[in-house]
């Protein structure tokens, strides 16, 4: 029996995928349109993420960098606020009279002793409440929020009550006092009272915020460090001294940097304790810190150059913080 071999080609299997068709040719105008969306998409890869980002800059250099600039080239300039644009030069004048002058001294002296008042009970404050935050407590996520409720209050209003509990003859603080047998302080008069009080309010305001920063960093601290020293026989405060606190050191030179450089800056706390509702920081300048001593020379004694070349010393002070800092930083990392 013979068997019938066909040539011609086999029909295509019913519900199978039939072959494609060769695709036509492009003409002359599809390719320079094809290659056209080829380069507008490479541009649009290779530049997007610095249009996405060109709003900062722009905002930086407008609102930043022009300022400040400008600020340099006042500060060697005799200049008023009554005609801005009348510039005399004098070259380094306004710096050398600056530094000649016992105000600036004695509202720096101001500036470092309430940054000293207010940054050392803050941090350790923050850190003690991180630590009991850092267990688990009915209500954290309430007790997180509240914390961080001062920051979130404005500085005017938050000033404003304290300046109502600081009253000399009808305060709350003061009628506490006497409730134990001390006598009224005058605290917007008094040097000492004066500074206590403004660093009170800084105090208030910003603990909550640094200890929830110090609370992340404890969260991020791996648990069994924890249960290493425990096996160890270690105490809780001896996991705290040799877990929690070389853990957080990064943690803590941040935070010391960044208050010490709100504490050169304190503005707005002072200036609405003062009872005369003026840069003068007090009758005698008991409280004048260097934003207030600025804000006097340019806005009430209406010296441009003189404000100008404070706030490049301030400016000047804060680089040299960052360099401390960054050789601090440095070494820390060695060490460990």
């Amino acid at each position: 029996m013979t068997t019938r071999h066909d040539t011609a080609a086999a029909s295509p299997v019913k519900g199978g995928a039939a072959p494609r068709p060769p695709a036509p040719p492009l003409t002359e105008q599809e390719e320079r349109r094809r290659k056209r969306l080829s380069r507008r998409w490479q541009r649009d890869m290779r530049w997007s993420p610095y249009a996405f980002v060109s709003p900062f800059f722009l905002l930086f250099l407008a609102f930043g960098l022009f300022p400040l600039i400008y600020t340099g080239w006042a500060s060697l300039h005799q200049v008023e606020l009554t005609a801005p644009t009348d510039m005399e030069w004098v070259g380094l004048r306004n710096y050398t009279r600056i530094f000649d002058d016992d105000f600036f001294w004695n509202a720096a002296r101001n500036t470092l002793w309430i940054g000293i008042i207010s940054t050392v009970p803050q941090l350790l404050m923050a850190m003690g409440i991180a630590h009991i935050l850092n267990y688990k407590l009915r209500g954290s996520t309430f007790y997180r929020v509240v914390m961080l409720a001062p920051y979130a209050t404005s500085i005017a209003a938050a000033s404003l009550v304290f300046v109502l509990l600081f009253g000399r003859d009808y305060g709350m603080i003061n009628w506490v006092l006497n409730a134990v047998g001390i006598d009224n302080i005058d605290w917007q008069n008094d040097s000492w009272a004066s500074k206590i009080a403004v660093s009170t309010i800084i105090i208030w305001r910003w603990t909550g915020y640094n200890a929830l920063i110090y609370l992340a960093a404890m969260q991020a601290i791996p648990q069994d460090l924890y249960e290493s020293a425990a096996l160890d026989g270690a105490s809780r405060w001896q996991q705290f001294v040799h877990v929690t606190l070389p853990s957080l050191r990064p943690t803590i030179l941040f935070t010391v940097v960044v208050s010490t450089i709100g504490a050169s800056q304190v503005f707005g706390e002072p200036l609405l304790f003062d009872a005369n509702k003026g840069a003068s920081g007090g009758s005698e300048h008991q409280f004048q810190t260097l934003g207030l001593y600025l804000y006097e020379q340019g806005w009430v004694n209406q010296h441009l150059g003189r404000s100008s070349a404070i706030a490049w010393t301030m400016f000047l002070i804060l680089i040299v913080i960052g360099i401390v800092n960054y050789v601090i930083s440095r070494r820390l990392r060695a060490s460990s």
